[in-house]
């Protein structure tokens, strides 16, 4: 399956978090109100691309119903390959982490 990066996991979680409503601008929103990282929804948009090549996630298109007007959203779901690789990624930082959170502010603190 690979490695995840780091921003491929944040845009997977952020996927996890938002369920049916998980498209592209409110994956971006997901991930600065969480992180208070900004990300631009062109680097979201060509990650998503990544992932679903590689089969983590999967997209539906609707388009704009009754209530909105514009271009159609691209939607996107976790696949199971994802699931497994994401909680992998979350079970390793945890061990590592486990124990040393203390530490790393002291050493943070200088």
């Amino acid at each position: 399956m690979g490695v995840l990066g780091e921003f491929e996991q944040l845009i997977l979680w952020a996927v996890l978090r938002l369920g049916a409503d998980a498209y592209g601008v409110r994956i971006a929103q997901e991930i600065e109100a969480r992180t208070g990282r900004d990300v631009s929804p062109g680097a979201i948009y060509t990650a998503l691309g990544r992932l679903e090549d590689r089969g983590l996630v999967v997209s539906s298109t609707e388009s704009g119903g009754a209530g909105r007007a514009g271009r159609p959203r691209k939607f996107y779901r976790l696949e199971p390959d994802a699931a497994r690789s994401l909680e992998e990624s979350w079970n390793h930082i945890s061990a590592m982490a486990e124990g040393q959170v203390e530490r790393l502010r002291r050493v943070g603190e200088g």
